[in-house]
C-alpha cells in the first residue's frame, strides 16, 4: 500500500445516503456513501469554513449548514454559491473491508474550478459584465468555467475589485473584519483568467439595439453579449438639511469606510430605517459604544418580512443592548451647522446626532438603459434565462424574474440569489440552457442571534410556529394558498438546510401536517 494511501473506516460505517467527517493523519475528510459507493472530499466549506458533516447529503449534493453553498459529492465542483472555490476530492477504494482513501503530498482547503484560457483566435466575441458585485463576479468565473474563450470585461464604477458586501454592515463595520479579508478574489486571480476589470469607470447609457456602452467620457465599448448586474442605489432623503455632514447611506466600501471615519469623533447616531442594513448597522454602532436610535415608519420591525413576533424580538433584543426606537415616525428635517446636529421628527421631536446613517433601501440603477422596457420598480423584466432583450442579460438586484416555485414574478435583493442568478445567465450566455430551479436564502446576524430565511413571499395567509420564538428557538412557516412558501428559523441550522432541500425537492409537509406536531425533516 502507498504511504499516502490510508485507511479511513470500515465499509459497514457508513450508511448509504449519509456522510461523516474522519480524521486521517490530522486531515479532515469528509467521506460519502452513495448507491453503495464511497466519495471523499475535503470537510469544510469553501466559503467561511462551516464544517460539511453539519449540513445535509440530498442526492449526491452537499449543501453547507451555514449559507448553504452546494458541492457535487463525488467530485467536489461547486454547485451553488456563496461559495466560489469547490472541494478537493480524493481517491478512494475499498479492499476487503476497509475503505481506503488516497491522500495527495500537498493538502489544500480549496480547489479552483476548471476555467478556459482566454484565445481570441479562437473566439472573437466580447461579452461584457456591466456590475462587479454579487452577481457580475459569479458571471465572470462562470464564463470561463462553461469554456468561454472570447474576452470577458467586467465593469465597476468603485475604486476597487469585487468584495464581501453584507459584511460591510456586520464585522467590517464593527471593526471585527480587516479590510484585506474582504475582496472576493484577489487581483491575480482577474489576470489569470483574462478577466478585464475596469474600475472607476461610469456608464452612462446602455444603447441595447445598437449594443454598445457608453461612458462617461464619452468612450463607446460595443458587445456582443453583455450581462446588466449594476445591483441598486441606496435611496436618500430628499429634505431639508439632508446636505449636511455626516449624513450617510451604507451600500459600498466607500460608504462604509466613510461611516467609520465619523465614528471617531461620534457619540450619538440616528438610523432611519427599520431594514435590514438600518438595523445591522445599529448592533454593528453598538459595538463601537455609539448610542443609537432607530427611527421609521412602521409598528415593528421586520413586521412585513417576518411577522409581528419575530420582529419584536428584534425589536426587544436591540433593546437590551441599548438601542432606543422611535417607531410610527418619519423625519422632517436634519439641523446642524455644517456637520448634522439633530433629526427633527414630523411631530416635533427632536433627537441628537452627530452620525446620521438612512437605511430606506435601494433603487434598482437602471436608469440609463436605453432600448429596453423597465418595470414600474426600475427593474428589468428577464426570463427563466434571465434574458432580457437581444443578447442582454440581468441578473441580481435588478432582475424581475418568474419564480418556479410560488409561479410569480419577483425581485429580490439576495446576495446568494444574485450570485446564483449570475451563475445562471452566465451558463445561457454561453449557450447552455440553465433556468432557476433554486429556493432564495438569505441570513442577517444582529443583536446576538442569527436568523436564516428560505423562500420567499411578501404576503402571507398564516403563519405556523414550531417551537418558541421568545426562547429564540423556533421555525416559522409562512403559508399561502395552502402551501408553505417560506421558513425563518433561529437556532435551527440544520432544519432550514434541510427545509430549503425540501422546498427545491417540492417535496414540504402541507401547512396541516406542520401543525400536527413536531416532524422528522430529515427523515422526508
Amino acid at each position: 500500500m502507498d504511504s499516502r494511501e490510508l485507511v479511513i473506516c470500515k465499509v459497514d460505517e457508513l450508511k448509504n445516503g449519509k456522510m461523516k467527517t474522519f480524521n486521517v493523519n490530522n486531515v479532515d475528510i469528509l467521506l460519502s456513501k452513495i448507491d453503495d459507493n464511497f466519495y471523499a472530499v475535503a470537510a469544510y466549506c469553501t466559503h467561511y469554513g462551516a464544517p460539511l458533516e453539519e449540513g445535509m447529503l440530498s442526492g449526491d449534493r452537499i449543501v453547507c449548514p451555514w449559507h448553504h453553498a452546494c458541492f457535487h459529492a463525488k467530485s467536489g465542483d461547486l454547485l451553488e454559491p456563496p461559495a466560489r472555490d469547490s472541494l478537493p476530492f480524493y481517491e478512494v477504494r475499498t479492499e476487503n473491508n476497509d475503505v481506503i482513501v488516497k491522500l495527495p503530498e500537498k493538502i489544500d482547503s480549496n480547489r479552483l474550478p476548471e476555467m478556459v484560457k482566454q484565445d481570441l483566435e479562437k473566439d472573437d466575441r466580447t461579452f461584457i459584465i456591466l456590475g462587479a458585485g454579487a452577481a457580475g463576479n459569479a458571471a465572470a468565473q462562470a464564463l470561463r468555467e462553461d469554456g468561454f474563450q472570447g474576452r470577458i470585461v467586467m465593469i465597476t464604477q468603485e475604486n476597487c475589485g469585487p468584495y464581501d458586501r453584507p459584511n460591510l454592515s456586520k464585522d467590517y463595520l464593527q471593526g471585527e473584519a480587516e479590510p484585506e479579508w474582504m475582496p472576493l478574489r484577489g487581483e491575480e486571480f482577474y489576470s489569470d483568467n483574462n478577466i478585464e476589470l475596469l474600475l472607476n469607470k461610469k456608464v452612462t447609457q446602455v444603447n441595447a439595439k445598437d449594443k454598445h456602452l457608453v461612458f462617461s467620457d464619452n468612450e463607446i465599448l460595443e458587445y456582443d453579449k453583455l450581462l446588466i448586474s449594476s445591483g441598486g442605489h441606496a435611496r436618500t432623503l430628499n429634505i431639508a438639511g439632508s446636505n449636511l455632514r455626516n449624513i450617510f447611506t451604507l451600500r459600498s466600501f466607500d460608504d462604509a469606510d466613510r461611516i467609520i471615519k465619523a465614528c471617531e469623533n461620534a457619540s450619538n447616531a440616528v438610523i432611519i430605517g427599520a431594514s435590514f442594513i438600518g438595523m445591522e448597522t445599529a448592533d454593528s454602532l453598538r459595538h463601537r459604544k455609539i448610542d443609537v436610535t432607530v427611527v421609521a415608519p412602521e409598528k415593528v420591525p421586520f413586521e412585513h418580512v417576518f411577522g409581528n413576533p419575530i420582529g419584536s424580538l428584534f425589536q426587544q433584543l436591540h433593546e437590551e443592548n441599548g438601542v432606543k426606537f422611535i417607531l410610527e415616525q418619519a423625519v422632517e428635517r436634519f439641523e446642524g451647522d455644517g456637520n448634522v446636529e439633530a433629526v427633527v421628527l414630523k411631530n416635533g421631536d427632536r433627537i441628537e446626532a452627530d452620525l446620521v446613517i438612512a437605511g430606506i433601501g435601494v433603487k434598482p440603477a437602471t436608469e440609463f438603459i436605453e432600448g429596453i422596457n423597465r418595470q414600474r420598480d426600475g427593474s428589468l423584466k428577464v426570463d427563466q434565462y434571465f434574458h432580457a432583450a437581444n443578447d442582454v442579460y440581468a441578473a441580481g438586484d435588478i432582475a424581475t424574474f418568474p419564480y418556479w416555485y410560488s409561479g410569480s414574478d419577483i425581485r429580490i435583493e439576495h446576495w446568494r440569489t444574485a450570485e446564483r442568478q449570475g451563475r445562471i445567465a452566465a451558463h445561457n450566455m454561453t449557450g447552455k440552457k440553465t433556468n432557476f430551479g433554486s429556493i432564495p436564502f438569505f441570513w442577517t446576524v444582529q443583536a446576538g442571534i442569527t436568523l436564516r430565511y428560505v423562500g420567499h413571499v411578501k404576503e402571507w395567509d398564516e403563519i405556523v410556529v414550531s417551537g418558541s420564538i421568545a426562547d429564540k428557538n423556533f421555525i416559522s412557516y409562512y403559508v399561502k394558498n395552502n402551501k408553505v412558501q417560506a421558513a425563518a428559523g433561529c437556532n435551527h441550522d440544520h432544519e432550514m438546510t434541510i427545509i430549503e432541500e425540501l422546498m427545491r425537492l417540492d417535496r414540504m409537509p402541507s401547512p396541516d401536517r406542520l401543525k400536527n406536531g413536531p416532524i422528522d425533516l430529515i427523515t422526508l
